[in-house]
């Protein structure tokens, strides 16, 4: 079992005993749903550097919901992240370096809403009001 792999495990399993598996659950689903609304509201707006305000928004929504939010959106960032290491290059012609970059900053982001800090840090001047 690899470090992340063995972290989630204990995150999974410390969220769940403290609160119990309905509530948990209840949460992961309503967090994954706060992902998929900030990726629609992402490809909606269609705004170039908004990338990030995105991720950390959808991150800090989920994780409003409590620790399977969290966990959701942890597990949802973290497998974003790994598909697009493979895809980007593929479909956009990215170098290897750049796919890390980008990656690096997107998880940032991801992290920085899930810790609760606010994902306007991110906003892009001129972005609509609507996001």
């Amino acid at each position: 079992m690899n470090l992340s792999t063995g972290i989630i495990f204990c995150f999974l399993i410390l969220g769940v005993r403290s609160q119990g598996w309905g509530t948990f659950l209840r949460e992961a689903g309503q967090g994954a749903k706060d992902m998929w609304r900030a990726y629609k509201d992402m490809k909606e707006a269609n705004y170039k550097g908004a990338d990030k305000y995105f991720h950390a928004r959808g991150n800090y929504d989920a994780a409003q919901r409590g620790p399977g939010g969290v966990w959701a959106a942890e597990v949802i960032s973290n497998a974003r992240e790994t598909i697009q290491g493979i895809t980007d290059p593929l479909l956009k012609g990215m170098t290897r370096d750049e796919v890390q970059k980008d990656s690096k900053a997107d998880q940032l982001a991801n992290e920085w809403g899930r810790s609760g800090k606010d994902p306007n840090h991110f906003r892009p001047e001129g972005l609509p009001d609507k996001y």
